[in-house]
């Protein structure tokens, strides 16, 4: 991606020559991107490409030799990943990470908390002021839970749960959070037929009210889904473009994706 292009996302994500190095060794190499709002994004690779590594530079888990990532014009510095609600950001890891002894529901009311607006004088002491707020959560986790049909499931426990489910629960503790930049990793992994279809039908409807940026080995989505593709190998990107592009691209389909890419476009 251009810089030109990354400056183009606005008021988005605009990650620009990222370099990460982890004891000597280099796991991204000058990667740029941008992800603006409004706009689907996919990261593609191999595995051990350095997906799941931008991911976590985005959200302050690793912090950069080299490059910079802004968000919304405001440059994230040895930021933490207990900003990133603050800052609008919100993520779903490979596996779910749920806590265990929470509900469904508890869950999702625990990814809204970024959103608390009440003091901890009204918290710890019950004040009308903090009961207040836990309605306005609790309706806000309720009605998540019935837009992603897991309202009857709100008193489970995640161990009680098909992976799949546990997938969509996760997703909708980072949606919890009212972001304004959603960040998947892997979210299509473990789903069936069926949820990979509401998976898709959700993702055009999320980016009407935010910009996601999506790493993901299922091709047919990745295809169906993103306006743009990055692709990445060690670290490096070696193409990025519409998925149309991508597609036609013969270094990227014949070394990295396969025949996934055309039977997913239909060829």
């Amino acid at each position: 991606m251009t810089d030109a292009e990354v400056r183009g996302c606005g008021q988005g994500l605009e990650v620009s020559g990222l370099t990460v190095t982890f004891a000597g060794l280099t796991a991204l190499e000058e990667v740029s991107l941008g992800v603006a709002p409004g706009e689907v994004v996919g990261v593609i690779g191999p595995n051990g490409a350095g997906k799941t590594t931008l991911l976590n530079a985005v959200c302050g888990f690793v912090h950069p030799r080299r490059g910079t990532i802004s968000y919304r014009g405001r440059r994230l510095h040895r930021h933490r990943a207990h900003h990133l609600a603050d800052l609008g950001i919100a993520r779903t890891l490979q596996g779910v990470g749920l806590w265990p002894t929470l509900t469904v529901l508890e869950n999702v009311m625990a990814g809204a908390q970024a959103a608390v607006r009440s003091d901890l004088v009204s918290s710890a002491f019950g004040l009308p002021r903090s009961s207040r707020e836990e309605g306005r959560l609790r309706a806000r986790a309720e009605g998540l839970l019935a837009r992603l049909g897991l309202a009857a499931l709100a008193g489970r426990l995640p161990h009680q749960l098909p992976y799949g489910v546990q997938k969509r629960v996760a997703l909708a503790r980072a949606l919890a959070a009212e972001p304004s930049l959603l960040l998947l990793d892997e979210p299509a992994s473990g789903l069936g037929e069926r949820d990979m279809d509401d998976l898709r039908g959700l993702l055009a409807e999320l980016r009407q009210r935010m910009g996601v940026m999506l790493v993901e080995h299922h091709m047919d989505l990745v295809m169906a889904v993103c306006d743009r593709l990055v692709v990445l190998n060690f670290g490096r990107v070696i193409a990025a473009g519409t998925p149309e592009q991508i597609r036609a691209n013969t270094e990227v389909t014949t070394a990295y994706l396969g025949e996934e890419v055309a039977r997913a476009g239909g060829t």
